[in-house]
């Protein structure tokens, strides 16, 4: 067998793959093999030894011919990889067959980019972002689950009136010019007056609303409104209040707390708890703005071509994500598309493709860099992480579960070295902020 390697762009390698006839020869035996087991032949039975003849007159010399050259090709095209050393991301393109006897065809095979890093990336220094909790954080934070498990208690005095955190049940209709508005009808609909679910304007003119009472509010539409159909329309929409309910919020006792994070709590550490979580996730969200700015600088020396295949396989994943996301507050991927007024495959182009590139091009970029610079990780770094995991519970049956999984040897031990790893490579770019200090006076 002769293999001929061309790389084309777009990380595409063109094997060439030539054989002479005579080593051919014995795929058309395995053309026979394979037909005898599978033919359907009246007088003899499946998988019975059938004579070539009776196969030949059955399917035709051209049949067998052409299915001793599909047996070739799949067998030579394995080998000539391991000759060549390819390893195919995609499945590959006969783009050619332009001799069956000898046979030669030519294939092309997408692979992982050639990744080319200048030595300047070494000259690299960002500054990483500065992490800050302020105390009006926290007092969001905990007004948020004070929201989440308030909870209502009906009021049967139709005297009294809605009061913004009441939650009112209503009908109502939208009118343009006492022409019905579609789209706009709600039945037993209820409304939290503080949750600014509708449109602005419309909770505020429910406020000191009784029970039973008919009201009639004139809202006008924001410009910049979703649907393009009410961007901007005055509308007249009839209210029936037909059930109020007061909140109830809930006392932050330590034993609600405990019920909250499982630990036993009184206010003042609560709070602190809050703020250590408020500043996880803004540490977290730092390293992923950190991480796209390295990326942005590292491309800016590097040379690396992604094939069409490896990039649709990500945009696919990228894609998957985000209608994972917007489903999970209860809209349909259809309606968010509807109202962006994009197809699907418009979206992925404009919105989606430009994410996934970017994401690509920084994992490959930094799984290169880790086998540059030979990251390693030592045992006790790795058991400081182990221990920052455990430190977020209390409970004993979930620490000697999670001290079983995170063993040296261990999948999830193995992934926390290379996720470690990888923090360690990108944070090796970085500075802390420098503080800024007064002299004194």
């Amino acid at each position: 067998m002769k293999v001929t390697r061309k790389d084309l762009p777009k990380s595409i390698v063109e094997l060439t793959i030539e054989e002479s006839v005579e080593n051919i020869a014995p795929y058309r035996k395995k053309a026979i093999t394979h037909l005898e087991k599978h033919a359907d032949i009246k007088g003899f039975r499946k998988g019975a030894k059938i004579p070539e003849a009776v196969l030949i007159r059955q399917y035709g010399e051209e049949y067998i011919a052409q299915m001793t050259i599909d047996f070739a090709i799949d067998a030579l095209y394995k080998e000539a990889l391991k000759k060549e050393k390819v390893l195919p991301v995609a499945q590959a393109e006969i783009t050619d067959v332009p001799s069956q006897s000898p046979l030669k065809f030519i294939v092309h095979i997408e692979v992982l980019p050639n990744i080319s890093i200048d030595a300047k990336y070494k000259k690299i220094s960002l500054t990483k972002t500065p992490i800050t909790v302020a105390e009006k954080e926290v007092d969001a934070a905990i007004a948020d689950i004070e929201q989440r498990f308030t909870r209502f208690e009906a009021v049967g005095d139709k005297r009294s009136s809605a009061k913004l955190g009441d939650r009112i049940t209503i009908d109502t209709q939208g009118y343009d010019r006492e022409k019905l508005l579609e789209q706009t009808a709600m039945q037993d609909y209820p409304l939290i007056l503080w949750s600014g679910v509708l449109v602005p304007g419309f909770e505020d003119g429910l406020v000191g609303a009784k029970i039973e009472e008919d009201l009639s509010l004139d809202i006008t539409f924001p410009k910049d409104y979703h649907n393009a159909d009410f961007a901007g329309k005055k509308t007249k929409f009839t209210v029936k209040v037909k059930k109020l309910e007061k909140a109830v919020k809930p006392e932050f006792t330590p034993e609600f707390i405990e019920q909250l994070r499982g630990k036993k709590l009184d206010m003042k550490a609560f709070r602190e708890l809050i703020k250590e979580e408020i500043s996880e996730t803004k540490e977290m969200n730092a390293r992923i703005d950190d991480e796209a700015k390295l990326i942005d600088e590292l491309l800016k020396v590097t040379t690396l071509d992604i094939g069409d295949a490896l990039l649709k396989n990500q945009i696919e994943k990228v894609y998957a994500e985000i209608k994972e996301n917007i489903t999970k507050d209860g809209i349909k991927i259809g309606h968010y598309l509807e109202s962006l007024k994009l197809t699907e495959e418009e979206y992925k182009e404009k919105n989606v493709q430009p994410v996934a590139l970017k994401r690509l091009q920084g994992e490959l970029i930094l799984h290169k860099l880790m086998e540059v610079e030979n990251v390693e990780v030592s045992d006790a770094e790795i058991e400081a992480e182990v221990q920052k995991i455990l430190a977020r519970f209390e409970s004993s049956d979930v620490l000697a579960r999670l001290k079983e999984l995170y063993v040296p040897g261990n999948k999830y031990y193995e992934e926390l070295r290379q996720r470690t790893a990888y923090r360690k490579l990108i944070d090796s770019f970085f500075q802390e902020e420098k503080k800024k200090t007064t002299a004194k006076k």
